[in-house]
């Protein structure tokens, strides 16, 4: 993935947007990752695959489990 700084993704966004039709492209601010500009064609293929948390628990059979809530005092922040 090509990293951008968040200057020359400014001065250059057309090319950034056009480079993004083929491949995501990094912004970064600082020298770390801050934002990826994709595709819509790729947005929508990522949007497209997630599934609500309830989908996945109904799925794998985990709805049927009871949780039940223990009431405790909470730890000492040296206590792990």
């Amino acid at each position: 993935m090509r990293q951008w700084s968040i200057r020359d993704a400014k001065d250059r966004l057309s090319e950034l947007v056009e480079a993004a039709q083929l491949t995501p492209q990094a912004i970064t601010r600082r020298g770390r990752c801050a934002a990826v500009v994709l595709s819509e064609r790729e947005f929508d293929r990522l949007r497209r695959r997630a599934e609500p948390l309830s989908s996945f628990f109904a799925r794998s059979g985990l709805d049927q489990v009871e949780i039940r809530r223990i009431e405790a005092a909470p730890r000492d922040e040296g206590e792990f």
